[in-house]
C-alpha cells in the first residue's frame, strides 16, 4: 500500500497518477463548530472554514487528475444511499456538501460501518466522559472502548476492501486517530491541507492555557 499525502498535487505527473487499481482518498473530518460557541479557541472557526474549502479544492485537483470518485464512505454511516447522506448531513455539514457534490456526479455512497459496533462504542465513550473514580472500573472502560474502536476500523477496512472494485477510485472520511490497516492493493492519498497543522497547533495552546489556569485556581 502506497501513502501520499496531497498537498500541491499539480507536481505528480498525469502518468504517475494514472496507474491501474484501486485508489482511495483519506480526508480527516473534522467537526465544523457554531459560531456562537464560545469555548473554541480564537480564530479557530476561520480555520475550519479554510479547511475544508482547501478539502474541496485538493479532490478538485485529484478529479482532474485521476477522473471522478466512484464510492464514497463517512464515518459512523451504516445505510446506504438517501438515508445515508441525511444522516452525514445530521453530522457534518461540511462533508456532506462536499459528498453530495460527488453524487451528482455519480458517487455512490456505501454504508461502512456496523450499526451495533458504533452503538457499543459510544456508550463506552459516554462512561469514559464521566470519568469512574474507580481505577479498575476506568481500565476497564478504556479497554472495552479500545476493543471496540478496533473491531470499527477493521470492518470499515473491509466493507472497503469488498465494495471499492478494481479500477475505481472511493474517498473516505474518517477521524485522524483511526487504526485502518488497508491491503496493499489500495493506493492510498492523504487529503491533508497545511491548515491542518495550524489547527492542531491552534488546540494543543488553547488546551494548554486552559490548564495553566485551572493550576492557578
Amino acid at each position: 500500500m502506497q501513502n501520499k499525502t496531497i498537498g500541491k498535487i499539480e507536481k505528480l505527473s498525469v502518468k504517475h497518477f494514472r496507474k491501474p487499481g484501486k485508489k482511495l482518498y483519506l480526508v480527516p473530518l473534522l467537526i465544523s463548530v457554531d459560531k456562537k460557541e464560545k469555548s473554541m479557541p480564537e480564530g479557530y472557526l476561520m480555520k475550519i472554514e479554510t479547511y475544508w474549502r482547501e478539502v474541496k479544492n485538493r479532490i478538485g485537483d485529484l478529479q482532474a487528475k485521476l477522473g471522478e470518485i466512484n464510492k464514497i464512505y463517512h464515518e459512523l454511516i451504516d445505510v446506504p444511499g438517501k438515508k445515508g447522506f441525511e444522516a452525514i448531513k445530521g453530522l457534518n455539514k461540511k462533508s456532506y456538501q462536499i459528498s453530495r457534490i460527488l453524487s451528482q456526479k455519480g458517487a455512490v455512497l456505501e454504508a461502512v460501518e456496523d450499526g451495533d459496533l458504533v452503538r457499543e462504542s459510544m456508550d463506552w465513550a459516554r462512561c469514559l466522559a464521566i470519568y469512574p473514580q474507580s481505577e479498575r472500573a476506568l481500565r476497564k472502560i478504556s479497554q472495552f472502548y479500545v476493543e471496540v474502536m478496533q473491531k470499527r476500523d477493521a470492518y470499515i477496512t473491509k466493507r472497503i476492501d469488498d465494495t471499492l472494485k478494481d479500477n475505481e477510485i472511493g474517498i473516505l472520511f474518517i477521524r485522524e486517530n483511526n487504526n485502518l490497516k488497508f491491503p496493499s492493493d489500495i493506493e492510498i492519498f492523504r487529503v491533508q491541507p497545511s491548515v491542518l497543522d495550524d489547527i492542531h497547533r491552534c488546540l494543543r495552546d488553547f488546551q494548554s492555557k486552559i490548564g495553566n489556569s485551572e493550576d492557578k485556581e
